[in-house]
C-alpha cells in the first residue's frame, strides 16, 4: 500500500543527487581519465603531445627519487596526525562547553582557518630567519635557529605550522560531535563519583570513535595533496627534505616540463590517498554508522 509514496520519495533524492554527480564527473572524473591518458604521452606542456607508452612509469617508479618523496609524504602525514590529533581533541572539547568566554575563545581558534597557505608560509618565513626574524629581534638565542635550512628542523617546522593551521578545523568537528553525546552518561558518571578525567578517557574519547576515523581520513587526504605551504616556505629542501609528492609533481611538470612523469605521480598520489582512506575507514568495522553509545 506505500510502495507508492516510497517509490515517489526515493525517485525525488535520486533527482537531487545528480548535480552533485555532474560535479563529480566534471570536476572529479573527467580530469583524472586525462591525467591518466597524458600519464602514457611525452609532452612539454606547450608542443604536441606523443604517446609514449610506458616509458613514463619505468622511468618514474625506477627513480630512487620517487620512494624519498613517497617517505617524506608519510613522515610529514605521519607526526601531523601524531601533533594535530590529541591537540584537536582536547580543544574540540574545551570550546564545546557552555560559558560564554569559551566562545571568544573558540574565534580566536578559527583564525588560522581564514588564512591562506601562502600567506602563513610568507609570515613564518620572515619570522623564522635566524639573521631578522622574531628570535634576533627578540634577542631570544633559542629563537634564532636555522629552522628551514636545517633537514630535521625544516620537517619539525613544517609539521608545526601544518598542525597550526589545520587544528582549529579538526577541534570544530570534534567539538559538534562532543555537543552529540548525551548528557545523561556525564552525569550517571559524576553520581559515580567519577572525575573530569575520568569520564574523558571513559565517556567522551569512547564516543569520538568515528569522529575520530573521519577526522584522520580528512588529515591523510589531505596530507597527500599538501602543496603550497611547502611549496612557499622550503621549496622542497633543504636538500629534498621537505619534497613531499605534490611538490615533486609540480616541479616534474612545471620546472621540468615533464608532463607525463608528473601525471603519473598524479595517480600514484590518488592511488595511495585511497587506499590510504580505505584503511582507516575499515578501522571502524562494517558499520560505521552505527550508534556512538556503543563506546559508551
Amino acid at each position: 500500500m506505500t510502495s507508492g509514496p516510497v517509490s515517489v520519495r526515493h525517485g525525488s533524492l535520486t533527482w537531487l543527487v545528480l548535480p552533485a554527480l555532474a560535479f563529480f564527473t566534471a570536476f572529479g572524473i573527467i580530469p583524472l581519465i586525462g591525467v591518466l591518458v597524458l600519464s602514457f604521452t611525452s609532452w612539454n606542456g606547450i608542443g604536441e603531445i606523443t604517446p609514449a607508452g610506458f616509458a613514463n612509469w619505468v622511468s618514474v617508479l625506477a627513480e630512487p627519487g620517487l620512494l624519498h618523496s613517497l617517505g617524506v609524504t608519510f613522515l610529514i602525514m605521519a607526526l601531523s596526525w601524531a601533533v594535530q590529533t590529541p591537540l584537536s581533541i582536547l580543544v574540540g572539547v574545551f570550546i564545546a562547553g557552555q560559558q560564554r568566554y569559551r566562545a571568544v575563545l573558540a574565534v580566536l581558534y578559527f583564525t588560522p582557518l581564514l588564512l591562506s597557505s601562502a600567506a602563513i608560509a610568507i609570515t613564518y618565513k620572515a619570522l623564522l630567519d635566524p639573521n631578522f626574524g622574531l628570535g634576533a629581534s627578540l634577542g631570544i638565542p633559542l629563537l634564532v635557529q636555522n629552522w628551514l635550512g636545517d633537514p630535521v628542523l625544516a620537517v619539525a617546522t613544517v609539521v608545526f605550522i601544518v598542525s597550526w593551521q589545520f587544528i582549529p578545523f579538526h577541534s570544530l568537528i570534534y567539538q559538534g560531535a562532543v555537543r552529540q553525546i548525551p548528557a545523561s552518561l556525564y552525569e550517571a558518571a559524576r553520581i559515580d563519583g567519577a572525575g573530569r578525567a575520568r569520564q574523558f578517557f571513559s565517556i567522551t574519547l569512547p564516543q569520538l570513535k568515528y569522529t575520530l576515523i573521519t577526522s584522520s581520513t580528512l588529515m591523510v587526504a589531505g596530507s597527500m595533496a599538501f602543496f603550497d605551504l611547502i611549496f612557499v616556505l622550503t621549496g622542497g629542501g633543504p636538500s629534498d627534505a621537505t619534497r613531499v609528492l605534490a611538490l615533486d609533481m609540480y616541479l616534474r611538470g612545471f620546472r621540468g616540463n615533464a608532463m607525463g612523469p608528473a601525471s603519473v605521480i598524479a595517480l600514484i598520489i590518488v592511488v595511495v590517498a585511497v587506499l590510504l582512506a580505505m584503511g582507516i575507514q575499515r578501522l571502524g568495522g562494517k558499520d560505521a554508522g552505527q550508534s556512538q553509545l556503543e563506546g559508551a
